[in-house]
């Protein structure tokens, strides 16, 4: 039989709840002045791991001075029991959802260490997470006493149920997971699909890819649908890449000479220009005897798929005001008709852009 309820138990529960409150009080303020330092270290891991500790301790701590104050006070055995097994839960919730924290935030962290335009790939992030907070659930149904045998038997059978309702998501999921796994794409690739979407990879989540266009569009792809496209990536094996710039000369100029200026306007553009690569040795492949000119290939190196536009524009209109000012022609094309009148031939030359200037009648 229980001893009835004194002054000297009220204040000794008292006591127990105002040193867990304390104690919760000043492991706050400690973490608290760690999350500082941790802010100034290279590696986010630890700022996760201080943030997390800092949901965990404190609420760890009232949960002590609230088991200390029930021990003390005189209970029943059951209702001691559920008392303790109540606080035990509450615990376990709140380590489950700070551990689900902390393990998605070093995934998270891992993946933005990536070099690129972005580094998140919520997939991982959000498949930890729901592992996680599933063993809490289940160590919460076994502390309570509930047999999570039965319910994995269940959740066997449902899950086969489930995956046949859910075969394109279920398929969009597995192509996400294997598409990171084989490193095909990563956050922060340049791609181009054979349908035509292109742009930098933001995100790849458990069903779909989301692609950011140049022009800052959003384009969301399902993972199944990327998984069977053909694609071009940009980015890897390597970011640096070549870009291929047509041009022409006159028949009358001197190859040399126009070798020679091209190669110093590309080694003055690389060496310039944002994004180009410094260290690109100048290529000028002359290729075709065209009906108005010699046409060639100019091969520039850039940094990054985006960069090659911003140093086409450079590298043409540096490549113009020098021809300019070494009397080198750029001619274009022009294409002689002739016109029958009756008994008259009228010769009419007709310039590439389709003007035609006045005719002269010959006899």
């Amino acid at each position: 039989m229980n001893r009835a309820l004194t002054l000297d138990d009220l204040v000794l529960a008292g006591i127990a709840l105002a040193a867990g409150l304390v104690l919760a009080f000043m492991s706050r303020t400690l973490l608290r002045w760690l999350a500082k330092h941790a802010k100034r270290t290279r590696w986010s891991g630890d700022d996760v791991i201080v943030d997390a500790l800092r949901s965990v301790v404190p609420w760890a701590a009232i949960a002590g001075g609230a088991a200390t104050a029930a021990a003390v006070l005189p209970l029943t055995r059951t209702v001691q029991h559920h008392v303790n097994q109540g606080l035990e839960v509450w615990l376990i919730v709140v380590v489950t959802f700070s551990a689900a924290r902390v393990i998605a935030g070093l995934v998270r962290s891992v993946t933005q260490s990536r070099s690129g335009v972005a580094g998140s790939a919520t997939i991982f992030v959000n498949i930890t997470r729901v592992l996680v907070l599933a063993i809490g659930f289940l160590v919460v149904l076994q502390t309570l006493g509930i047999s999570i045998a039965p319910l994995l038997t269940a959740l066997g059978v449902g899950g086969l149920a489930v995956a046949l309702a859910l075969q394109d998501t279920l398929a969009n999921l597995f192509a996400g997971i294997h598409i990171l796994a084989s490193k095909t794409v990563q956050p922060g690739d340049y791609i181009r699909l054979s349908s035509g979407e292109e742009g930098y990879v933001v995100d790849i989540n458990w069903r779909q890819t989301t692609v950011r266009q140049l022009s800052n569009n959003l384009v969301v792809i399902p993972n199944g649908q990327l998984a069977k496209a053909n694609m071009t990536n940009f980015t890897r094996p390597e970011q640096e890449l070549t870009v291929l710039v047509q041009a022409g000369v006159s028949y009358d100029s001197d190859l040399e000479h126009v070798e020679r200026v091209t190669a110093e306007v590309v080694a003055e553009v690389m060496t310039e220009v944002t994004g180009a690569v410094p260290e690109h040795e100048p290529a000028i492949r002359f290729h075709t005897f065209g009906d108005s000119r010699i046409g060639f290939t100019v091969i520039l190196g850039v940094g990054e798929f985006s960069d090659q536009y911003r140093i086409k524009h450079e590298f043409i209109k540096r490549l113009h005001r020098r021809y300019r000012e070494e009397g080198i022609r750029i001619p274009a094309p022009t294409r002689t008709v002739s016109l029958q009148q009756g008994s008259a031939v009228i010769p009419q030359q007709r310039s590439a852009e389709g003007a035609v200037p006045e005719a002269q009648a010959t006899e």
